[in-house]
């Protein structure tokens, strides 16, 4: 290709620097360069099993900015941004019994109103049969043993971690993960929220479960005799993954400890482990490196997914610790074992527990005393037979209740006025980009493009769009009318991609991009994610959505294809420091177009007479991305485009999407700036509204 586009337009992107992209020249040995196809278009998606490698972090400020978006990604793909309120934990503890330096008692708490965490409180025992003021508290997560937190066997035992930081001088909460021994109400923890409907309000098996350790870090610093200045996680397995999570988003974590989970390979094999959206970009290193600078333990096995940790994962997550000066923080280590946390490992972290909350020298050795567990019997909070307590919530109560706060805090938050809708863009707009996996400003974009052809009275330069890092490859064409009458350009966005509104042969624009052009208004056209030319059956039908973990690890067809128009969006605006840019979805288009309207001065969207707020209108391949409904879905979009102008078309029936919308831009005083129709709106329709809105005085 020649990159005669690309020259043309380096001065002007030079001259915007610091604007919300750069060009990258495609013919410059030093310079990124656009795979030949689509690299997003695999016909094997990613997996739970897909080798990851730690990126380059070139300066802490660029950590920190990464690491902001890890946390927000882990809260937003497990339904907790905005975080739910943190409502009483009306918490229980008792029949506590003495043993050889340590108590034991058993404990529950709400973490939602009705939703039960139980688990079992082991305590120092001073000389005198009580213990001292103020000490360490620790959670102790469990992986998938059959037991859960009775787990006690030679491979691995969660009574003996608690029973050693006991007799250390720790306080130690053992709990449950959701549909284990005594936090029951959810039937199986591998059943739960595993439909397209729980995952499009952001809940998920790993949701509760992450918030369920918030909430026991709130318990264990509501202890009168716990220093909140001293808490930490550990956990293996399942646990680990718990661990990881809790130290990225819980600043209050004083030292962490995951075991056998830190890895560039196997990620978690559960539902409770694999949040949709989770490690669309992510791996668990990076993950784990999110706790830095905080002291943090890694323990490792030679028999299982973490066998390249003193080679692999260790030096990445110690490489964060570098970045802050504290490498000594990151430690790891790697025992001759199969998966585990056996009497070796948990001595690796007691250790570790031992310098960092007690503050006592460092060991070379730490031997774990013998120790003796009590029955099960004797651990159980509700013994089988017991009721829970009144008012427990069943699965189907709690999904109710989970729904409902997302509606309540879209709602809270609804703006009623420019200052509202400040804060709501604040809020919202967050949760639109990592729900939707999308960068609205990519950090450098890749043009490559051909000389422009002159026909039908306007320039048509065919060029590809990337970005740098993705794999993605972008067929569009640039129409620019020779009596160009503004510096305003509308992304015409199709199903059937630009041979809908294109004919190769003739170059001749036909539809409605041709009558734009005709009325003086530059025309973009492309071939979005797996549509055009572009199109993959193959690929496609390898693009499971449904199956438990391709969201986890994939972006869905629909995040794929807003982010097109996007990309589109920023390449547009590199043009001229004054360009303006709108979209007009057509056809099933539409809606992406929607999704896309905060990236955009103008959007007309095709609504396909669709009912946008029926879930069940949600979970169609084409559609479907979890977490819409959480964050708001089309209304949300919408909204953080006000008070640009917007055209909703063929809405249907369902009003409530677009009445929503329309309270809102009233509300603020744009209410010119939008225009909704039930109907189809025919080609001159919109390209009047296009014209208009161009001058910035939109016709209703």
């Amino acid at each position: 290709m020649i990159p005669y586009l690309v020259h043309m337009t380096l001065a002007v992107a030079a001259v915007i620097a610091g604007a919300n992209g750069a060009f990258a020249e495609n013919n410059s040995s030093r310079a990124p360069q656009l795979p030949p196809t689509d690299l997003r278009a695999k016909s094997a998606p990613d997996t739970l099993d897909t080798l990851r490698s730690f990126p380059k972090i070139n300066s802490l400020a660029e950590w920190k900015a990464r690491r902001a978006a890890i946390r927000k990604q882990i809260l937003i793909s497990c339904g907790l941004y905005p975080l739910p309120p943190r409502t009483p934990l009306n918490a229980h503890v008792f029949d506590k019994t003495v043993h050889d330096g340590y108590t034991i008692e058993k404990a529950y708490f709400e973490t939602y109103p009705g939703f039960y965490l139980a688990g079992n409180l082991y305590r120092p025992l001073g000389e005198k049969g009580h213990a001292a003021a103020k000490h360490p508290g620790i959670l102790v997560a469990h992986g998938h043993w059959e037991a859960g937190r009775f787990a006690d066997g030679p491979d691995g035992s969660i009574p003996a971690r608690a029973i050693t930081f006991a007799r250390m001088g720790c306080i130690a909460f053992t709990y449950d993960m959701v549909g284990y021994n005594d936090t029951r109400q959810i039937p199986t923890h591998r059943t739960f929220a595993n439909d397209r409907e729980h995952w499009l309000w952001g809940i998920s098996l790993m949701g509760l479960q992450t918030w369920n350790s918030v909430r026991a870090l709130d318990f264990l610093e509501s202890l009168s005799d716990v220093d909140p200045t001293r808490l930490a996680i550990t956990g293996e397995s399942g646990g680990g993954t718990q661990t990881m999570m809790l130290g990225a988003i819980d600043d209050r974590l004083a030292a962490v400890a995951p075991c056998v989970m830190v890895s560039h390979s196997m990620q978690g094999g559960c539902l409770c482990e694999n949040a949709p959206g989770l490690r669309v970009d992510y791996s668990n290193m990076e993950i784990a490196a999110s706790a830095a600078p905080r002291p943090q333990m890694m323990v490792a096995a030679t028999g299982d997914w973490t066998r390249t940790m003193m080679t692999v994962e260790g030096p990445a997550v110690k490489s964060v610790y570098e970045l802050y000066g504290k490498p000594d923080n990151c430690r790891y280590a790697i025992f001759p074992f199969p998966h585990n946390i056996n009497k070796t490992s948990r001595e690796a972290v007691d250790a570790f527990f031992d310098h960092y909350l007690l503050h006592h020298p460092d060991h070379k050795e730490f031997t774990e005393p013998a120790y003796q567990m009590e029955t099960v019997a004797s651990l159980q909070v509700f013994p089988e037979g017991t009721a829970l307590p009144a008012g427990a919530k069943d699965a189907d109560a709690l999904t109710h209740y989970l729904m409902e706060l997302g509606q309540s805090e879209l709602e809270r938050r609804k703006p009623h006025d420019k200052h509202s809708l400040a804060q709501f863009k604040e809020v919202y707009h967050d949760a639109w980009a990592h729900t939707l996996a999308i960068e609205p400003a990519p950090a450098l974009l890749i043009v490559e493009a051909e000389a422009p052809v002159e026909a039908a009275g306007c320039h048509i330069t065919p060029l590809h769009l990337g970005r740098e890092g993705r794999g993605d490859n972008i067929p569009c064409l640039l129409l620019t009318p020779e009596k160009q009458k503004t510096n305003f350009t509308v992304i015409v966005a199709h199903p059937g991609g630009i041979a809908s509104l294109y004919d190769p042969a003739t170059h001749t624009p036909r539809g409605i991009a041709r009558e734009l052009i005709s009325s003086g208004v530059s025309v973009l056209l492309l071939d979005a994610f797996l549509t055009g030319e572009r199109a993959d059956p193959a690929a496609e039908a390898a693009r499971k959505p449904f199956d438990d973990f391709f969201t986890t690890y994939n972006r869905t067809d629909l995040q794929e294809r807003v982010q097109d128009l996007l990309t589109a969006c920023a390449y547009l605006r590199l043009l001229g420091k004054e360009r303006k840019v709108g979209i007009l979805g057509m056809q099933e288009a539409g809606l992406w177009a929607l999704l896309a309207a905060p990236g955009a001065d103008a959007v007309a969207a095709d609504c396909l007479g669709l009912d946008l707020a029926d879930d069940r209108t949600l979970v169609t391949d084409a559609l479907f991305t979890p977490g819409l409904r959480r964050f708001g879905d089309f209304k949300t979009a919408a909204v953080l485009a006000v008070p640009h102008p917007l055209f909703l078309h063929n809405t249907g029936a369902s009003t409530a999407p677009s009445h929503w919308i329309a309270d809102v831009y009233q509300s603020v005083g744009s209410s010119s700036a939008l225009k909704t129709s039930r109907v189809s709106a025919q080609e001159a329709e919109l390209v009047n509204w296009m014209a208009s809105a161009v001058n910035g005085h939109p016709h209703r």
